[in-house]
């Protein structure tokens, strides 16, 4: 079965050339060439996937994303923009896109996207699938317990019976037939412990009995006369009741419930003892039935691939499998919330609490911790389990861990975020290169070495920052190992110094470093790490250029060696860093130069420095400067 989609443009040839692209794909492809038209088609055709540009006249794309998450939440939404824009983007997100593709519309990355997007509707139907018949199968289950529970409440109130027909032993010759109405099997016996009377079913099924000892009926009793519930009867002149093996006049044994009650005369004396035996073979095959079922549904719970928890409306833990132990430790007892999220309190968009106020199943993704502090992006899905009336007691949770796929999905979002980003920068390089050369061939012009000197010094900026661009670009396209061999690290520094040095006397920048002899070797990538401390350099340089509130800048880089690390200190006292770019200074694609940066350079200095199995911590404060500390452990 094709998906349905729909596709959301004002511009008629997108629609129609796209539209066809879709349909070869295999889509059921609905066309609106505007937010309102695509609302109504929404709600005539329900489609799976929404494809609509952003930028519209009337309702734009972001107005036409909320409505849709509003009325079907599990729609998946891909937005389409002629722009790369981060934060046009991170919206998107933020209100739960699927995707984000820029134009021009390259078809093999938009039939990725919806490829990852079928995979995860697959998976939510899978998932809600699964769930629906693990709760159709406690349901059922449940019933057939209630079921056996009024079976042996039956065979509890056979005693009560016994004692209010006590009273017609008087006449228990002429009555004998309310005794054939009973669906069990009635006998009486004497004080001499032999059978004076049955029922139809006693005959039926055990044979004539009328005037044999009482305890024949019973296998392997021949020498229990004595001890038998009716022997204990005429005894204690009380009932009794006991598992016994009867034998079928057909020689099948069959397992009963007896329970015997005494007749006795006006004076008080057990004249005579009333004995019915229930059926009781139902109930051990259901019983065994049970068991076999509550070992599947325990093998199910275990085997499933994701972790599960069954919660009460006081977000205790009842319940959880194996993969939720080895995830986030035993739960049982504990409180949900503080177990998923570490929060003081409960969740304010939990599907349990959904599922305990509508009875539905219900969805949600979300990011949660283990015990092991790693994160992990999951789905999970909720689903009610009811007592024998109906009430929902408890809801069991499945969560499915989807962090790959998350992880996969952002990384090709920003790959096309990345190309918009970047297509930014060229341009303004390649406008300010192109003034540089003008100024030199102006400068050649009029003889004029000041300007011709001006010239080189801008041109020799830019084809830097050109270099450090396309660099940056090819580490974070590939995914890459540190391959680390000793390096000396006062040879590795003073290289890094020297490459710093002739940029930040070109912008009048103090730049002085303070690096040892002798600081020995350490097992480095020596490329990447070299690349990782310009950038940092070069970041320096730059705040130091954008700081225009001191009359003079300076920066500072050491580096040394310990028993353990390998140790570098940047320190600048540009235009520093406020608490919000302090967050996001390592953020892939974040820059605070607008279009003079990528945010590439800090991102990947620190995924250099974490696949060394090191650290760099950021200290820095607004109008005052900013500290980079690098610690590299030789191991």
């Amino acid at each position: 079965m094709s998906e349905r989609l729909l596709l959301v443009d004002d511009e008629e040839d997108i629609r129609r050339f796209l539209g066809m692209f879709l349909a070869d794909l295999g889509y059921e492809v609905h066309a609106a060439e505007n937010g309102a038209q695509a609302l109504e088609l929404f709600d005539a055709v329900e489609p799976a996937i929404v494809l609509t540009d952003i930028k519209m006249p009337g309702m734009d794309g972001m107005e036409l994303l909320k409505r849709i998450k509003a009325r079907a939440p599990e729609t998946e939404v891909v937005m389409i923009s002629g722009h790369g824009d981060m934060d046009l983007a991170i919206g998107c997100l933020q209100y739960e896109a699927a995707d984000f593709v820029t134009k021009p519309i390259n078809h093999d990355i938009l039939d990725a996207a919806l490829k990852r997007i079928e995979e995860k509707l697959a998976l939510r139907r899978q998932l809600k699938q699964y769930t629906q018949n693990l709760e159709k199968l406690v349901q059922e289950k449940s019933h057939r317990v209630v079921e056996l529970e009024r079976q042996v409440a039956a065979g509890q109130m056979v005693e009560t019976m016994c004692q209010a027909i006590s009273g017609l032993s008087a006449d228990f010759g002429d009555k004998a037939g309310y005794f054939n109405e009973m669906p069990c099997f009635v006998a009486v016996h004497n004080r001499s412990l032999e059978v004076v009377a049955t029922n139809q079913l006693y005959k039926d099924r055990l044979g004539e009995m009328v005037g044999h000892h009482s305890w024949e009926v019973y296998v392997g009793q021949a020498l229990r006369g004595f001890d038998g519930p009716v022997w204990k009867t005429f005894e204690t002149g009380k009932g009794h009741r006991s598992r016994e093996t009867m034998l079928c006049k057909n020689g099948r044994e069959l397992p009963v419930m007896v329970h015997t009650s005494p007749i006795s005369t006006i004076d008080g004396k057990t004249e005579l003892v009333l004995e019915m035996a229930v059926d009781v073979s139902e109930i051990k095959r259901l019983q065994e039935e049970l068991r076999v079922t509550q070992q599947k549904y325990m093998d199910l719970f275990e085997a499933t691939p994701c972790d599960i928890v069954v919660r009460d409306r006081d977000y205790r833990i009842v319940a959880n499998n194996t993969l939720f132990k080895e995830d986030f430790g035993e739960g049982v007892g504990r409180l949900c919330y503080e177990i998923f999220r570490h929060r003081d309190g409960p969740c304010p968009d939990c599907p349990v609490d959904a599922t305990f106020e509508d009875g539905e199943p219900h969805t949600l993704e979300a990011v949660v911790t283990c015990l092991d502090g790693r994160t992990k992006n999951v789905l999970t899905f909720s689903a009610p389990i009811r007592n024998g009336n109906g009430d929902i007691t408890e809801v069991m949770a499945l969560s499915s861990d989807i962090t790959r796929i998350r992880e996969l999905q952002d990384h090709l979002t920003s790959l096309g975020l990345m190309l918009g980003s970047i297509s930014h920068g060229v341009k303004g390089m390649l406008t300010a290169l192109e003034g540089g050369v003008y100024r030199l061939e102006s400068g050649i012009k009029r003889n004029d070495a000041v300007r011709i000197a001006d010239a080189g010094d801008t041109i020799k900026s830019l084809v830097g920052r050109v270099r450090n661009l396309v660099l940056n670009v090819l580490y974070y396209a590939k995914a890459r190992d540190m391959a680390g061999e000793p390096v000396d690290i006062t040879h590795l520094a003073t290289n890094v110094a020297q490459i710093v040095e002739p940029k930040a006397a070109r912008e009048r920048i103090a730049f002085t470093w303070d690096i040892p002899l002798d600081l020995g070797q350490v097992p480095l990538d020596t490329a990447n790490l070299s690349a990782a401390l310009v950038n940092i350099l070069e970041n320096a340089i730059d705040a130091c250029v954008a700081d225009t509130g001191k009359d003079a800048h300076a920066i500072t880089f050491k580096a040394a060696t310990t028993d353990d690390a390998a140790i570098f200190d940047i320190t600048d006292n540009g235009m520093g860093m406020d608490q919000e770019t302090r967050e996001k200074a390592f953020t892939l694609f974040f820059s605070s130069k607008g279009l003079k940066g990528t945010g590439l350079g800090l991102f990947i200095a620190h995924d250099v420095v974490k696949k060394h199995g090191g650290t760099i911590e950021l200290t820095s404060e607004a109008g005052l400067g900013t500290t980079f500390h690098v610690v590299l452990p030789r191991r």
